[in-house]
């Protein structure tokens, strides 16, 4: 049965994604009824500025008083779709005092408020869902948050961001240049005007600080969250990385300890093996594995960003939150029992894949492996190439001697490339600014984390 009088719902932001949620919310009216018991009514839409034609939604639903709206004492569901985080953070504590319920997509609010506003959800006795805030239409928080909430979750590895992966793809896929590979995404609409906030690991940041709070039932903030962006990757990265058989990725990497007293949240692009699932990932998609102790290795897949992919995350919270007005029940509150400790990045064990610019003579490998040695960093696989060397492999054929000009000029210039095994992070970086300092190292040309073995 399906009671008649409907559920309010007020709609602040009607751009990308708030004019598909209306848009759904139209089209979808029968069956959303039907599905949630009550019919969902659009009370109103708060925007910036009016005049502009926003599809068929009512005019005079439009506002620019966001405030008076969220407070007008009637609407049970607010949806902040506005992003940022004034005035978004003051408008949902508004909505939650004036007894509504909150749907948000607002990765970055919540990456540096969350604590604090489910706090207030539930002093209020109101709902705060979020779906939408990490991977578009992925249904990713509510199987951490629910479905897993019986295991023990001890890593969360994916790219959850589209621009940087769209750039990465075109720069392997086309040997385009990371310039040449932004303005397509530009144009394709992938990336914004200011893209800072992708292309500098910031976006993927506050949603690995979400991840990580929900997995591990421990509050991150986003400062606790290492982060590296793609803008000093090149196509000589890319093409290195091809050769040794792995892809580059934007990667966010959260994780338990061993001994399960600490967990770490980190973003960085890394090398991943072309056999890895993740290194198949193309265009704007995203992709996350979650490795938990029961369930073992899951992977949710799925276009993670546009308007319609993440209207429709943002509709599946919208159904949550009005059964539960209508119920009078309640969903997931926030778990943070575990109060795990957040590592430094210092501390994390990771790989490195290191490019050095070397003079090309016999002893510079010798040299180089010694720091690596003084450092505790242990050596996994080396592969020296010399601008002279017919075979393109001097350093791997003759061992330390070097290349053919090594042998017969002594003075032109190799590149070796060195990865390691697992060790300290600072261990690593120290290692890395050590080989800086040696005469025989004209230039560290990149040095680049490998994951995914």
């Amino acid at each position: 049965m399906v009671r008649t009088r409907p559920l309010k719902v007020a709609l602040l932001g009607c751009g990308v994604v708030g004019s598909q949620v209306a848009r759904l919310m139209t089209a979808h009216a029968g069956d959303l009824a039907a599905r949630i018991g009550a019919p969902v009514e659009l009370a109103g839409v708060a925007v910036r500025r009016l005049g502009r034609a926003r599809g068929d939604i009512d005019p005079a639903l439009v506002t620019t008083d966001a405030e008076s709206l969220v407070t007008r004492g009637d609407i049970d569901v607010v949806v902040e779709l506005i992003g940022g985080i004034e005035p978004a953070r003051s408008l949902i504590n508004a909505a939650f005092e004036s007894g509504a319920s909150v749907v948000t997509a607002n990765k970055a609010l919540l990456a540096g408020e969350g604590p604090a506003l489910s706090a207030a959800a539930e002093k209020h006795a109101a709902d705060l869902y979020f779906e939408a805030s990490v991977a578009g239409a992925i249904p990713l928080l509510r199987p951490l948050r629910e479905s897993l909430a019986g295991d023990k979750v001890d890593r969360v590895l994916g790219i959850v961001n589209g621009t940087t992966n769209f750039i990465l793809d075109r720069m392997e896929s086309s040997g385009a240049s990371y310039g040449e590979a932004l303005d397509e995404a530009t144009a394709l609409g992938y990336a914004e005007a200011d893209p800072t906030a992708d292309v500098e690991g910031f976006d993927a940041a506050a949603k690995a600080a979400i991840l990580a709070g929900i997995a591990f039932h421990t509050r991150v903030r986003l400062d606790d969250v290492h982060r590296e962006g793609i803008t000093e990757i090149t196509a000589a990265d890319i093409a290195g990385a091809r050769q040794m058989g792995h892809a580059v990725k934007l990667l966010a990497i959260c994780e338990r300890a061993e001994d399960g007293r600490s967990v770490t949240a980190r973003v960085h692009p890394a090398m991943i093996p072309l056999s890895h699932p993740l290194a198949g990932v193309r265009e704007a998609y995203n992709a996350v594995f979650v490795e938990a102790e029961a369930a073992g290795r899951l992977m949710f897949y799925g276009q993670g960003a546009g308007g319609a992919p993440t209207a429709s995350a943002v509709l599946g919270d919208l159904v949550a939150a009005c059964r539960n007005r209508l119920t009078g029940g309640l969903g997931p509150r926030e778990s943070a029992y575990a109060q795990l400790p957040v590592s430094p990045m210092g501390e994390v064990t990771t790989r490195y894949h290191v490019s050095l610019d070397v003079v090309d003579k016999p002893g510079v490998l010798a040299q180089c492996a010694a720091v690596f040695a003084d450092h505790g960093v242990s050596i996994d696989t080396v592969r020296q190439t010399g601008k002279g060397s017919k075979t393109g492999q001097g350093g791997l054929k003759s061992g330390f001697q070097g290349s053919k000009e090594g042998q017969e000029g002594r003075g032109g210039e190799a590149k070796l490339v060195v990865v390691t095994h697992r060790a300290p992070d600072a261990a690593l970086g120290a290692t890395v600014e050590a080989l800086r300092s040696l005469d025989t190292v004209h230039g560290v040309a990149s040095t680049m984390r490998v994951e995914g073995e």
